[in-house]
């Protein structure tokens, strides 16, 4: 078995891959091969409210931040 990565868009519900050239030789009509479909991650902006409230807690009365020993202390 060998791994080949390959990007693809989906249009109209559908993937259409294109097999280089150098793959074609191993990669035959009517073979038979397991494809992984990775979608990465949607980014958060670096300009809105989470990242806001990240960088500048509200400080709230009777609150503090835990110590990462203290979440597991339930």
């Amino acid at each position: 078995m060998f791994a080949v990565e390959l990007q693809a868009e989906i249009r109209d519900g559908k993937i259409q891959i294109e097999i280089p050239e150098e793959y074609q030789e191993n990669l035959l009509e009517g073979d038979s091969v397991k494809l992984v479909i990775l979608k990465p991650d949607k980014k958060f902006p670096e300009d809105g409210i989470i990242a806001q409230l990240t960088q500048n807690p509200i400080p709230v009365k009777g609150i503090r931040n835990l110590k990462r020993e203290e979440i597991y202390e339930w």
